[in-house]
């Protein structure tokens, strides 16, 4: 049986899928752990998988951002990061590009030594790592070990031509499109996080392994044998063919049977859905749920135009600020079992966020997106060209915008959602982690389990 650790770094939105898959894992006869802080091993225990304590990052976000605890400079970055988003997408990327070495790079020794340690003490066949853990990545590459990279974000984030520059959207949706002129400084920031992180990998790479190939440009470098898009396979992505590597689309990572959250939800449910005719969810995420500006415009607007609706709100700490809103028609909460009302709510409002995106057409629901900032942009360009949804600027958006927008997804359901439901719910973590083992020269071995995975014999 091999044995294969999944690292993540401390943040819910990329643990969870990636204990979903690793979850997926143990299922297709892996033994399987997920390497993560201390805080995140009650995804570990929900999986069925191992946990192995493991920080890659001082950055941290175990469900609302600024509850988290982290250092002084992490959380004024988190602020900065905030107060740019109110004003406009190329000023939020900008931060995000000042961030970067600090987010993103910060301590590549430390990471090599625990990674280290963590092979001495589990001596695993091959390693899944988070494309975002560059310090990951860059240790496993240094010390030898086998891996596949797991993409938690859109494709793009992984350059697949010279000229593609992380952090800057190869494409728009048609509600934001800023001018080549306003494009520039954040092109520069960009170049120069490459050229510095590429630098950085080089110097560690030079004393570390001085006798392995050079790991080349940063943002690019990726395992040899196995990518995982955490994303469905869009047919206007581009192409990406390298010798040797195995390119899995895995569609999404969210398991079949959402656990419920208990009484108090499905209580909250049972009333709304009897006492409104429709149901509207809106989560921005474990960062952005902190613009309870947008927020409250979008409780009005939603309740102005279809009074019919009654709408459930993620406001993280933000629920006091929320507390005017609520009503008999507007639950507000820290925080939602959001997979779980996927099933039974008829529209959601969102960041763009990968996991709400791709959640959503799993379970067939229609979308309005409010992209901030980091891969947001390219996926409401997908969500647009995929006919699953619609799209607002956050900072320019009004009430009306918000509730017409809303109003039209309740009235009619867009044209793309039924083929891209079917396309998601085909693929899934128990595919993926099948293809997984194929491309890592294993033979999955899927148990049967009471309302879980089939064996791959009666597939």
């Amino acid at each position: 049986m091999p044995r294969v650790v999944v690292v993540s770094p401390p943040f819910r939105s990329h643990a969870q899928p990636m204990s979903v898959l690793a979850g997926s894992l143990a299922r297709a006869g892996v033994e399987a752990y997920l390497a993560c802080a201390e805080p995140f091993a009650d995804l570990a225990s929900e999986a069925g998988v191992g946990f192995v304590p493991l920080t890659v990052t001082r950055n941290a976000n175990t469900g609302v951002a600024r509850r988290t605890e982290q250092g002084e400079r992490e959380a004024a970055r988190l602020e900065e990061f905030l107060e740019s988003t109110r004003q406009g997408a190329v000023p939020a990327l900008l931060t995000q590009a000042r961030h970067r070495g600090e987010d993103m790079l910060a301590d590549p020794e430390t990471v090599l030594a625990a990674i280290r340690a963590v092979h001495q003490r589990l001596a695993p066949d091959w390693y899944v790592v988070d494309q975002l853990s560059y310090p990951v990545t860059l240790a496993l590459h240094c010390l030898g070990l086998r891996f596949a990279t797991f993409c938690p974000g859109h494709p793009s984030y992984l350059p697949h031509r010279p000229e593609s520059l992380f952090g800057v959207p190869q494409n728009w949706p048609s509600s934001i499109r800023p001018a080549p002129e306003d494009l520039a400084p954040l092109e520069e920031a960009a170049r120069a996080n490459d050229q510095s992180f590429t630098e950085s990998f080089a110097r560690t790479a030079g004393r570390h392994a001085p006798n392995r190939l050079a790991p080349g440009r940063a943002f690019a470098l990726a395992s040899p044998e196995a990518v995982v898009f955490n994303y469905l396979p869009f047919p206007w992505l581009p192409r990406r063919e390298t010798p040797g590597r195995r390119y899995l689309y895995g569609g999404h990572c969210v398991p079949p049977v959402p656990s419920s959250p208990g009484h108090v939800w499905e209580g909250l449910v049972r009333r709304l859905r009897a006492e409104y005719r429709q149901l509207v969810l809106v989560a921005l995420g474990t960062f952005l749920s902190a613009r309870d500006d947008v927020l409250a415009a979008l409780v009005r607007g939603i309740r102005a135009h279809r009074p019919d609706a009654a709408v459930i709100v993620a406001a993280g700490d933000r629920v006091s600020a929320m507390a005017g809103h609520a009503d008999s028609a507007v639950h507000v909460a820290e925080t939602v079992p959001q997979r779980w009302l996927l099933g039974r709510v008829d529209a959601m409002v969102h960041h763009g966020g990968n996991n709400s995106f791709t959640e959503c057409l799993a379970a067939g629901v229609p979308a309005v997106v409010l992209p901030f900032s980091s891969d947001q942009f390219s996926i409401a360009h997908d969500l647009e060209r995929a006919e699953v949804g619609l799209c607002l600027d956050p900072t320019r958006m009004t009430e009306e915008e918000a509730g017409t927008a809303v109003g039209t997804l309740l009235s009619r359901h867009p044209a793309g959602l039924a083929r891209w439901k079917g396309t998601a719910r085909a693929l899934g973590p128990d595919w993926t982690a099948r293809r997984l083992l194929e491309a890592m020269g294993h033979r999955s071995e899927a148990r049967l389990r009471p309302g879980g995975v089939v064996s791959d014999a009666a597939r």
